[in-house]
């Protein structure tokens, strides 16, 4: 079974992984510096809380067992395209920016019990247990990405 955020030690992992993480890390792979990944993966967060609105793309990720294998089994590829949206601006305050993080992770269960998720732009509609696999299997991805 794959982690998710709605585990509370699969959050509690990450937060520990994002407190080794520093402005000056460098990428083992594609193009984000530390802040700008920083930035984007708080973006998807923000995405995931309806904050930030994406535009849907229509792709083979739509369908359902494409959707499934891609969020729930297959490895993150790297150097996949994604939304505008979430490659907009940096991290200018580093610390803010990590404190800003931690507590989109520390509140993913508290702001999403009971409430329902927007459609995601590239997967469309998905399931509150997809949505906490993806949030948990796109943070650790951007997180090994910097080698934390």
């Amino acid at each position: 079974m794959p982690k998710t955020l709605w585990n509370s030690a699969a959050r509690q992992e990450l937060i520990e992984r994002l407190d080794r993480l520093r402005p000056d890390s460098v990428a083992k792979w594609g193009q984000f510096t530390a802040p700008k990944m920083l930035a984007h993966v708080t973006g998807w967060m923000k995405m995931a809380t309806g904050e930030l609105t994406a535009a849907n793309r229509y792709s083979v990720l739509r369908r359902k067992p494409v959707r499934y294998l891609a969020i729930h089994v297959l490895p993150f590829p790297k150097g996949v395209p994604t939304a505008p949206e979430l490659l907009r601006g940096d991290t200018p305050d580093w610390e803010a920016g990590v404190a800003e993080l931690k507590r989109y992770l520390q509140e993913f269960e508290n702001n999403h019990r009971g409430a329902g998720f927007p459609e995601h732009p590239a997967f469309g509609h998905l399931s509150s247990r997809s949505w906490g696999v993806l949030g948990y299997r796109h943070t650790d991805h951007h997180f090994r990405q910097f080698g934390v």
